[in-house]
């Protein structure tokens, strides 16, 4: 099973950090990452592994949100099922 992160705010040090940290902690492999900056807006797509995870799901985006929240970003986790539901034709 696997599951999309998204983030997009403001760049800083340290996003990356604070977002792989959450996935290590949760034992979330991250499989891909992309990152790039426009100008100074700061946009992240995470694949991860969810299979072994040691939390519910739900608990894990929970604390990304509140990463997001704490540092002003938006951070989003989604299961890679709804996103292909979501983006189908």
């Amino acid at each position: 099973m696997r599951a999309i992160i998204t983030v997009m705010g403001k760049d800083q040090v340290g996003i990356v950090a604070k977002v792989s940290t959450a996935c290590a902690k949760y034992n979330a492999n991250i499989l891909d990452i992309n990152q790039t900056l426009l100008q100074e807006i700061f946009s992240m797509v995470m694949l991860i592994d969810i299979e072994k995870i040691t939390e519910k799901f739900e608990l894990f985006g929970e604390e990304l949100k509140k990463i997001g929240e704490e540092n002003e970003l938006k951070v989003h986790l989604m299961h890679e099922d709804i996103f292909n539901s979501m983006h189908r034709i």
